[in-house]
């Protein structure tokens, strides 16, 4: 998979793209990422990427012409090397939300483009130049580089080989059941009154697997209960005594 990084600060992934296993995607070669600057196709003495609004207004606002140049670098680049064309992807807080589902998407596909803003955010006609608009949620920050971390790293544990055990993402929260996931333990067995549960002692695999089922229910209709309106309306059953 590529994953291209358009961005004004491309040092800040340095050590992100080094670091856990979206460095040894990398190294791995399940993994390429490209970035690039819009300030490399600025214009003028300044390499200006932005400009004031029309209409007025406080703050400066990303050039349309700037973005689509650094794109379409990208993409002949990617053609040049005999790659795909990414699937462009406007960090946003209008986009709609990112979810696992979106992850598993994006992971699916042989190459997404991250377009990261600044300042004011973009010349809205940039929006017709990309494939879709994602959202970390209902919160502002001053650029998408974290939102595009997080992104990469929720795809990127996604593709084969990447993780050292593939079944573990099968069944944490959000995984392919649409619950959170069951409670876990580990040593030590008693910490200051707290214990673990007996079943996770009590060798019986099938019962163990129908606790933690049962577990995940109950804490997905404590904590998200909206989780489980979803996961009806797509036919699951969410019936305690359900395996």
């Amino acid at each position: 998979m590529r994953i291209d990084v358009v961005t004004l600060f491309p040092e800040l992934f340095d050590t992100f793209l080094a670091t856990s296993f979206v460095g040894r995607g990398v190294t791995g070669g399940q993994l390429e990422v490209r970035r690039m600057s819009p300030r490399d196709h600025g214009l003028g003495r300044h390499k200006s990427v932005d400009d004031t609004p029309y209409g007025g207004g406080s703050g400066m606002v990303m050039r349309v012409d700037v973005l689509v140049t650094c794109f379409e670098a990208l993409d002949a680049e990617a053609a040049a090397a005999g790659q795909p064309k990414a699937h462009r992807v406007l960090l946003t807080p209008q986009g709609r939300p990112f979810t696992q589902a979106r992850a598993q998407a994006l992971a699916a596909r042989p190459a997404i483009m991250l377009v990261c803003g600044r300042y004011e955010g973009f010349d809205d006609r940039v929006r017709s130049f990309v494939d879709e608009e994602i959202s970390l949620g209902d919160f502002v920050m001053t650029g998408g580089e974290v939102a595009a971390m997080a992104i990469i790293e929720a795809t990127v544990r996604l593709l084969p080989g990447v993780l050292g055990n593939a079944e573990s993402t099968r069944e944490e929260s959000h995984g392919d059941d649409g619950l959170l996931e069951y409670p876990q333990y580990t040593r030590p067995a008693d910490f200051r009154g707290l214990g673990v549960p007996e079943v996770l002692s009590s060798g019986h695999h099938a019962v163990i697997a129908k606790w933690r089922h049962e577990q995940a229910l109950m804490r997905t209709e404590a904590r998200r209960p909206d989780l489980l309106v979803r996961r009806e309306a797509g036919g699951s059953k969410r019936n305690l005594g359900d395996t």
